[in-house]
């Protein structure tokens, strides 16, 4: 559940609380669970709309108190979000194709920015993810595929070598 949150929202404490008010919100509509889907799915769309919605508030915070004035500012804040994982070697020599790999996905639209960052969390099947983003299987595997090719495309425009 925490993983689907952070995946919506890019930030462990957002996730943290939105996870957690997800699982409030599911535990005082219980009574609603009707079976169609498995509980986990019922939950998991419980989460992911609670992160989104989080999203879409902190949007509109970030809008109005501090919206970066140019890409360069925009790379500049996501660079100093701390990442799991790579050492800061391995920050410092892939740094400019994560700028690019970053811009991308934040031009994408939000329904295929969400498929994908829903697929690349791995956590989730395409049948758990269209129950999470309303969709048909057949829709979230074109919204991943699409996104990854948009993708591509603009790192190839930007001179990175992408296969």
């Amino acid at each position: 559940m925490y993983r689907a949150a952070l995946a919506a929202l890019g930030s462990h404490a957002d996730a943290e609380d939105a996870a957690q008010d997800a699982f409030l919100q599911a535990y005082r509509r219980l009574d609603s669970f009707r079976g169609a889907a498995s509980f986990k799915t019922w939950l998991l769309t419980i989460v992911w709309y609670q992160a989104i919605n989080k999203r879409r508030s902190l949007t509109r915070i970030w809008t109005r108190m501090a919206a970066p004035k140019d890409e360069d500012e925009a790379d500049a804040m996501m660079a100093s979000v701390p990442a799991a994982g790579p050492t800061p070697e391995e920050a410092t020599a892939h740094d400019a194709l994560r700028r690019a790999v970053r811009r991308a996905i934040r031009k994408l639209t939000p329904k295929l920015r969400d498929a994908l960052l829903l697929a690349q969390a791995g956590e989730y099947t395409y049948d758990d993810m269209g129950a999470m983003l309303e969709a048909p299987v057949g829709t979230i595997k074109w919204r991943v595929s699409e996104a990854r090719r948009v993708i591509r495309k603009k790192l190839q425009e930007r001179g990175h070598d992408v296969a």
